[in-house]
């Protein structure tokens, strides 16, 4: 059973000048009777019963729109044991908006390892973004790993937009301003400073990136260093926005992965 914990809504700064890059019961009461129509009345039914998820598949969640929530698994996909990402492929997701239009939720990111028993630990970050049903299915047995209902939230549906904030190496966060169109990130504006993010990031230096693209406003971590007038990843790990490639291709494109 997926071990999930609601996470807290972080806070997001819009990154402004690539946000347009990534867009993307009633009751029934009866009226008062007489004692003969009461006598002759038949039973009433019984509410309609909570739906129970089948054995062996994950309890049914209720979360809020612009919520946070990590499912963990352990999956057994065959040796070798696959990498995150190709475990990521067989896992499918399911949604079923109240208003029929889009998805109803996104996996920000995902990190694991292989287990001692030869399965594919893994942990899932996944962001709720509009009401309706959500599940995560393992594509091999069609196991439900996390199945949620996503209402509401009085704070209404979020836009999302790409922020991007890096560690100054001293523990401090530098918000990159996007307000200038930098091809890089290196070329940036550093928010309320006069400077650029690469006079700001020393050649061959290891920072740790935040990038924020989610409705719940939820960091996605990276451990990237400055190599030259372009970025590279220490690590491999987590996998990020598997959900959303088109903002994986700009993210790539301002750290010069590509």
């Amino acid at each position: 059973m997926a071990r999930q914990a609601v996470a807290p809504v972080s806070r997001c700064v819009i990154f402004i000048a690539l946000a347009a890059l990534l867009i993307v019961v009633a009751a029934c009461g009866a009226k008062p009777t007489n004692n003969a129509a009461s006598k002759n009345a038949a039973p009433a039914s019984p509410p309609p019963a909570t739906p129970t998820a089948p054995a062996g598949a994950a309890e049914a969640q209720t979360m809020e729109v612009n919520k946070a929530v990590m499912v963990t698994e352990e999956l057994d996909l065959g040796k070798p044991v696959p990498t995150i990402a190709q475990g990521l492929q067989q896992i499918e997701r399911r949604y079923k908006p109240d208003d029929g239009v889009g998805r109803t939720f996104a996996v920000l990111d995902a990190y694991g390892e292989p287990t001692a028993d030869g399965k594919l630990h893994i942990s899932m970050h996944v962001s709720s973004e509009k009401p309706g049903i959500a599940e995560l299915v393992f594509k091999p047995t069609g196991r439900v790993l996390w199945h949620a209902r996503i209402l509401p939230s009085s704070e209404g549906g979020k836009q999302k937009n790409l922020s991007i904030m890096l560690d100054d190496g001293t523990g401090k966060t530098l918000l990159v301003d996007g307000s200038n169109n930098p091809p890089s990130v290196l070329e940036a504006r550093i928010n309320g400073r006069p400077q650029l993010v690469k006079d700001a990031w020393p050649d061959g230096a290891e920072r740790e990136v935040t990038f924020v693209y989610s409705a719940c406003g939820c960091p996605v971590k990276a451990m990237v260093r400055r190599v030259g007038d372009r970025t590279v990843r220490t690590k491999d790990l987590p996998v990020l926005f598997p959900d959303d490639p088109a903002a994986v291709t700009v993210i790539s494109q301002l750290m010069r992965w590509q």
